[in-house]
C-alpha cells in the first residue's frame, strides 16, 4: 500500500514511516499541514495518518479539503487531544477512526487493516494476484512462477504488486518511482531500471515466456509475449 503521514512530532513521524515501511508499504512523510493537504488532494493513497496540530495548517483543515473534494482516502487521526469532544469532531469532520496518543504501533497497524476492511471488502478478501502462471500471495508474501517458488526483497515484491494490480497497463518510470519510492525521490536516478532488471532475473529468466516487457521511452508493461 501507498500511505501519508502527515506528523511533525520528528520523533512519532519518523516512528509511524518506518514502522509502516518494515510493514511493507511505500510512505510519504510530511510535517506540515499545507504540503499534507497538497499530496492528499493530488496524489493517491491507500490511506492517510494525519496529525491534528500541524504548523501551516491544521489536521482537521486538511480533513476537512479532502472530504470537500471527494476524496475518499481512509484517513486515521493520531492526536494528542484525547477528549470525547475532540474525538467526535475529528469523526464528523471526516476521519475514519482517531487515536490518541501516545499509542503503540501495533493498535495503529491493526486499525489501519480494519479501515481497510470496512471500506474495501472486496480488496480485503483479495489474497492472490494472479497473471498467467505468475502468482503472488498477498498474506503469505509468497511469489511463484508455475511450480517455481521465487524469492524476492522487499522492493521486488511492492514493484510486482504493483504490476500484478495493472497487468497490460504501461507503468512509466515516474509512476513506479512514486509507488515503490515516494513521490520525493530524485527522479534522475536509473533505480527503476535496474529494480525492474532484478526482478526480471528472478520472474523470467528460465521460462519460455517473458512477462515483464520494456516498452523503451515510455515504461515498462506486465505482459505476455
Amino acid at each position: 500500500m501507498k500511505l501519508l503521514v502527515i506528523e511533525d512530532d520528528e520523533k512519532i513521524g519518523a516512528f509511524v514511516a518506518k514502522g509502516m515501511q518494515q510493514e511493507g508499504h511505500v510512505v510519504d512523510w510530511v510535517r506540515d499541514g499545507e504540503s499534507g493537504a497538497d499530496l492528499l488532494l493530488t496524489e493517491p493513497y491507500d490511506a492517510a495518518i494525519v496529525d491534528l496540530m500541524l504548523p501551516g495548517r491544521d489536521g482537521l483543515s486538511v480533513i476537512r479539503a479532502a472530504r470537500a473534494n471527494k476524496i475518499d482516502t481512509p484517513i486515521i487521526v493520531l492526536s494528542a487531544k484525547s477528549s470525547v469532544d475532540s474525538r467526535v469532531l475529528g469523526l464528523e469532520t471526516g476521519a475514519d477512526d482517531y487515536l490518541t496518543k501516545p499509542f503503540s504501533f501495533s493498535e495503529l497497524n491493526a486499525r489501519l487493516q480494519a479501515i481497510l476492511r470496512r471500506r474495501a471488502p472486496a480488496m480485503a478478501a483479495e489474497n492472490e494476484l494472479t497473471y498467467k502462471d505468475l502468482r503472488l500471495d498477498l498474506k503469505s508474501r509468497k511469489v511463484t512462477r508455475g511450480d517455481a517458488t521465487v524469492e524476492l526483497a522487499a522492493k521486488e515484491f511492492t514493484l510486482l504488486e504493483y504490476l500484478l494490480r495493472n497487468p497490460e497497463r504501461v507503468l512509466s518510470k515516474t509512476m513506479i518511482l512514486e509507488h515503490v519510492w515516494g513521490y520525493d525521490f530524485d527522479p534522475q536516478t536509473n533505480v527503476v531500471d535496474v529494480l525492474v532488471h532484478r526482478l526480471r532475473n528472478h520472474v523470467d529468466r528460465g521460462f519460455e515466456t517473458t512477462l515483464i516487457q520494456t516498452l523503451r521511452g515510455i515504461g515498462y508493461v506486465l505482459r505476455a509475449e
